[in-house]
């Protein structure tokens, strides 16, 4: 993942405070805090790598989320530097690899057909899923750090300035856009749009989460994830930074500084909601939902009532990503490039991995054969198995 100055200035000092915020991993209601060290502990579980590779060089030293895209037996990974793979999931086979001539910023999305990229100097690209081709490209109207997403019949991007705009996947001709209010100082982040074949779900740094029409882009509904208070920007940021997760006809979303809520994708009620403030979308598996808090602690709250369950303190202010479940465990990497793994249960400390020098920001996946990939910021790719140790 907020005499004045105007225009491109006003942005610059905005995306500088907000990198600062970010990186120093500072509270705007806190005084500063150091990370965490790595927890001494002793490992009950490890993972085992299964293959590994490199995809380019990451994203090159660059604040960016680059995550592989998972079809099943399939993955998709791009680097900063251009390099796109298409590799089977199962042996890390290389099915083709392409250079495109740009350096990229946001992907890697896709539908059944294509695949998307969001290059530097903003534009959007198409690429055939058969052999990486660039099918077509078309530009934007500012940067885009957020994966471009597909139903199929459009493909949508959110720019950092609080754009949403549609484009036809047939031939990148703009089919609408919805321009939001940004404040003066947010994230320097996007969450990528949810886009289903009638709804399009829109996270903005001024707090709201929009339901806009599929085919037009008019909104729908709106619902408040968090609502700016205190004297100062940074006090009141309020980003919505992270995509939402569908749980059948409803949406759970958290934000910045405002709490963890369940909406109804129909009418945008809300149906329950908690004080939680994280830049990463919740995670839900066993009847509970865990969260990645913005400090760095790690929350688990039963499903059935919201009821706290437990939170792990051991690894704040490590920038901690979103959580994935595996299995009875909980994982989650931090900006040291460390996994760790935590107890379903109680979130106990069970085993610990340093994987990348260069950090880790992208999540971890579970691929449809059950083993964990694990993309790191340096470009390490590797799909892992979790086993009991001896």
């Amino acid at each position: 993942m907020p005499g004045l100055p105007s225009g491109s200035s006003l942005v610059r000092l905005a995306t500088l405070a907000a990198l600062v915020f970010v990186f120093a991993g500072c509270s705007t209601k806190e005084p500063f805090e150091e990370p965490a060290p790595v927890p001494d502990i002793e490992d009950t579980v490890e993972l085992e790598p299964v293959w590994t590779m490199h995809v380019g060089d990451g994203h090159v030293d660059q604040f960016l989320y680059l995550a592989p895209l998972n079809t099943g037996d399939l993955l998709y990974a791009a680097s900063a530097d251009g390099e796109v793979y298409a590799v089977e999931s199962g042996n890390g086979k290389v099915v083709w690899y392409r250079e495109v001539d740009a350096q990229v910023f946001a992907g890697v999305g896709g539908d059944r057909e294509q695949l998307y990229l969001v290059t530097r100097d903003a534009r959007l690209m198409a690429l055939s899923r058969e052999d990486g081709e660039v099918l077509w490209d078309t530009p934007l109207p500012n940067e885009v750090l957020a994966t471009p997403q597909s139903n199929g019949t459009i493909v949508v991007v959110q720019t950092t300035d609080g754009k949403v705009l549609s484009f036809d996947t047939k031939n990148g001709e703009k089919a609408w856009q919805y321009d939001s209010v940004v404040p003066v100082l947010s994230m320097r982040a996007a969450a990528p749009p949810l886009v289903g074949s009638e709804l399009v779900l829109a996270g903005f740094a001024n707090g709201k989460l929009l339901g806009l029409a599929a085919d037009s882009g008019q909104p729908v509904w709106q619902y408040e994830v968090g609502q700016p208070k205190g004297r100062t920007e940074l006090e009141r940021l309020v980003d919505v930074t992270s995509q939402p997760l569908i749980l059948e006809n409803a949406a759970l979303v958290v934000g910045y500084q405002g709490k963890l809520a369940l909406v109804n994708l129909r009418n945008g009620d809300e149906i329950w909601s908690r004080e939680a403030s994280s830049l990463h979308s919740p995670m839900v598996g066993a009847g509970s939902i865990y969260v990645s808090s913005a400090n760095g602690d790690i929350r688990a709250f039963r499903g059935s009532d919201r009821r706290e369950l437990w939170t792990q303190d051991r690894l704040s202010w490590r920038q901690t990503t979103q959580p994935v479940v595996y299995d009875d465990y909980l994982l989650v990497g931090d900006f040291e490039g460390y996994i760790h793994i935590m107890s379903l249960e109680d979130g106990s400390l069970q085993g610990q991995l340093e994987f990348d020098d260069d950090g880790l920001r992208v999540p971890a996946q579970r691929l449809r054969n059950g083993n964990l990939l694990v993309y790191g910021n340096s470009g390490k790719m590797t799909v892992f198995e979790l086993k009991e140790r001896d």
